[in-house]
């Protein structure tokens, strides 16, 4: 099998506080395939961008990486000096934010922005840093890229602006890209051409993606893969059409149904989750979904579940675990079943 260009192997991301150590990613694993989209989708605050910011080595302090290990292509980055990883940010790892007006220097021309980026990651002359720069313009759909190499952030418009910090995460031809909500600022039309230009781009150049999002419409569209999170713990991780299609946490479940339908009743009310994300420091024992959960049972409010093999999916809930499943009653069974998880065949013999 190829080598995964990045493995993230039980991260745990740890915030001190005054009133204690605050864990906001707990025991988190996944992989990202060389040429392949991974969305990271939850609710606010369920770990997304802290998890993107762990990878680059970009975490605010007083956050840290407490403990398990990030690897690049083989090699362990979660451990280097900052010099170290200065070096790799942006060289073969290119980030784009969710503002580009906080990635772009409202003071220097886009040109000079670019073939600065190109000549610190890469040995070339001035004049190829420059022809280079017009080329990655021209890659990302900037119209006239010669000209608009002498313009400032300003003077683009909020879906010209991504595109240039676009080019700028590619600039160096990284291995993987983490793309935190690149289409949150941008209307309707203007994200589907964002989104088709990332993933064509990353496709052709064979680079990995993380595409951190809160909307499930933009996963569906572009990701290969979905990994669900809840209170800095996976949820669900499995192929995005049977994780949209199928879902088989509670948690998912819950996320597919808010999904308005435009075939549906214009008069029926939204389902919603119950309850909302439980706060880092007030996290509930067993399963931290446990609260908010139409089917948990007593093993969810005393452990907390590993991912399970569920259908082509894996997910973190003991509706999966064929040891957990004669301790679960009857009709929480049945409700499971309604709700279309996939339970495994021993179920047969709960009771």
């Amino acid at each position: 099998m190829t080598e995964p260009t990045l493995s993230v192997r039980n991260l745990r991301v740890e915030i001190p506080t005054r009133r204690g150590v605050l864990t906001a990613i707990d025991d988190l694993s996944f992989d990202i395939a060389p040429g392949e989209v991974l969305g990271m989708v939850g609710e606010s605050g369920a770990g997304k961008s802290i998890t993107g910011s762990a990878v680059i080595g970009l975490l605010e302090p007083p956050g840290r990486i407490a403990g398990g290990e990030i690897r690049l292509a083989g090699e362990r980055i979660d451990n280097l000096a900052p010099d170290r990883m200065r070096r790799i940010r942006g060289r073969r790892i290119g980030m784009i934010f969710q503002d580009p007006l906080t990635s772009l220097n409202p003071l220097y021309r886009i040109g000079d922005q670019l073939v600065e980026t190109i000549l610190t990651h890469q040995r070339v002359t001035t004049g190829e840093a420059r022809r280079k720069a017009r080329q990655l313009l021209e890659e990302v759909g900037i119209p006239a890229a010669e000209t608009r190499l002498s313009s400032y952030p300003h003077q683009f418009s909020g879906g010209m602006r991504q595109r240039v910090v676009i080019a700028l995460a590619l600039a160096a031809d990284p291995e993987l890209v983490i793309a935190d909500e690149p289409t949150t600022a941008l209307d309707v039309s203007v994200q589907a051409q964002i989104i088709a230009l990332l993933k064509r781009l990353c496709a052709e150049r064979g680079a990995a993606v993380m595409l951190i999002t809160h909307d499930m419409g933009v996963i569906a569209e572009t990701a290969d893969r979905v990994c669900v999170l809840y209170a800095g713990r996976l949820a669900e991780i499995g192929p995005v059409r049977n994780v949209v299609k199928h879902p088989q946490h509670p948690y998912t479940i819950g996320l597919m149904a808010a999904i308005p339908s435009l075939s549906g009743d214009p008069d029926e009310m939204l389902a919603q989750i119950p309850g909302s994300m439980p706060r880092l420091g007030a996290i509930p024992p067993g399963c931290a979904f446990n609260p908010r959960c139409d089917y948990s049972f007593s093993r969810c409010r005393a452990e907390r579940p590993e991912p399970y093999p569920a259908g082509t999916s894996h997910a973190a809930c003991f509706l999966h675990a064929p040891e957990a499943l004669r301790q679960a009653p009857s009709d929480i069974l049945q409700a499971a079943t309604a709700a279309g998880i996939s339970l495994p065949n021993t179920v047969d013999g709960a009771s």
